[in-house]
């Protein structure tokens, strides 16, 4: 078994997500559009259950944090309170030459195209990345709105309304999932930079003389969830304290994962102090502040924030997952040489069991144990092509588990179960199926 973490993997993965159904270019036909994926049908399970997977550690599993499901498009006073508006860009130079243009931060040699090698640069400039769009029948700058660009600012303007509805105290967190959008100059590494993209977030409202504690606290916690929950290795992520903070800020933290292309931050830990909430009372009128009744005061709330990207954990799930075993192939009797396999976590595959009758002939009762096991597992059943060829296509998309209906099924109401990792099998008897996978799959 030999882990692939070679310059090619990123192609080699890229190449699997569009055959298998992972995740496609967006407007493909039309020629696509740069910084948009699609994700298919195998894409789509795995990002949701990453994203239920974070949900349930970070909300259902506490007692702390509330949900929240906000709006795409804010009020655009938010984004100049924030200092999206202001200050959220980057600087980008273009070349006179080939029309190439470039971010200047990401240039390894700033007076010349990184892509024809001209001279003949623009001076550099500030791009805003707001994406800009209008709320109303006339577009004109009194209608102008922005999508957002983060998803944590709502969580903010709406801390008073989820904290009274919820009955909440100091300190509580307020997570939410969703959408986010930034104009990126060089969207880039597939989808780890696009301009489409979905965060997780949770922002965690406590006291100022708390707040270290608490971000130390979630600090451990988002380690621990990659490691123990997530399964990376040790060696795949590390932690990049930031030497330079912003003005507002006691601390801050990327958790990186190594990608094919190199170290990139799947997940910013941040303690932003006051700020965000100050702003907005500031901005909006409102009084934003928290009367905390034991010590008969009235406090401005401390965030210690904690944001992922989706996108950029399926990627490293899928770098992580990726495998090529050449001894397999002869376990089994297969021609190819190497054995291409997802090695998901079973709670986070796609597909978590495969029911593959043996011949046609088998489909009706076959399909009979796929049905059942659909009540609880994330199934699929696959009946064409050999049973050599199926086990193979349910390797590349990480399925752990294949059951195969065999004729001696109805002689002892038992099927074979085949193991993605060790490629063992079991006899397990239909009625213990269900059982048998529970087990299994940690469920």
């Amino acid at each position: 078994m030999e882990n692939t973490k070679s310059p090619e993997l990123m192609e080699k993965i890229v190449s699997l997500c569009k055959r298998r159904g992972f995740i496609f270019q967006s407007s493909e036909i039309y020629g696509g559009i740069n910084g948009f994926w699609d994700y298919g049908p195998y894409g789509t399970a795995l990002k949701r259950a990453v994203e239920k997977c974070w949900w349930n550690e970070m909300v259902e599993k506490r007692d702390n944090v509330d949900g929240l499901d906000s709006t795409v498009i804010c009020h655009p006073k938010i984004w100049k309170a924030s200092g999206h508006l202001d200050k959220f860009g980057d600087l980008m130079t273009d070349c006179r030459d080939c029309k190439a243009r470039h971010r200047v931060d990401q240039m390894e040699d700033q007076s010349k195209c990184p892509a024809c090698g001209s001279k003949n640069l623009t001076p550099p400039r500030e791009f805003n990345l707001m994406m800009k769009t209008y709320v109303g029948p006339v577009s004109d700058e009194e209608h102008t709105a922005y999508l957002r660009a983060e998803t944590c600012q709502p969580i903010f303007v709406d801390f008073h309304l989820v904290r009274v509805a919820a009955r909440r105290k100091l300190p509580f967190g307020i997570a939410q999932v969703g959408k986010a959008f930034r104009n990126e100059i060089n969207p880039r590494n597939f989808i780890f930079r696009s301009r489409e993209f979905s965060q997780m977030e949770m922002e965690f409202f406590c006291f100022e003389e708390d707040s270290m504690k608490w971000y130390e606290y979630w600090k451990n916690e988002r380690v621990r969830y990659y490691t123990e929950v997530l399964g990376f290795k040790e060696d795949e992520i590390k932690i990049h304290e930031h030497e330079t903070l912003a003005h507002y800020a006691k601390a801050a933290l990327d958790i990186e994962f190594k990608f094919p292309f190199g170290w990139g931050e799947l997940e910013g830990v941040h303690h932003r102090g006051t700020w965000d909430m100050s702003r907005h009372q500031e901005f909006s009128g409102e009084n934003l502040e928290y009367f905390d009744q034991e010590n008969n005061r009235r406090i401005t709330p401390t965030v210690v924030e904690t944001s992922v990207g989706v996108d950029r954990t399926v990627l490293a799930l899928l770098c992580h997952a990726y495998d090529e075993d050449t001894a397999a192939t002869k376990k089994e009797g297969m021609d190819e040489d190497v054995r291409i396999v997802l090695r998901f976590p079973a709670k986070l595959a796609p597909v978590q069991v495969a029911v593959l009758p043996l011949s046609n002939k088998l489909s009706e009762p076959a399909n009979k144990i796929s049905t059942a096991l659909k009540k609880y597992f994330r199934v699929e059943f696959d009946v064409t092509g050999s049973i050599g060829k199926r086990y193979r296509r349910q390797d590349e998309i990480g399925t752990p588990y294949c059951v195969t209906y065999d004729f001696k099924t109805e002689e002892d109401q038992s099927v074979t179960v085949r193991d993605r990792d060790t490629m063992a099998q079991d006899r397990v008897a239909i009625d213990k199926l269900k059982q048998y996978f529970q087990d299994k799959l940690d469920m």
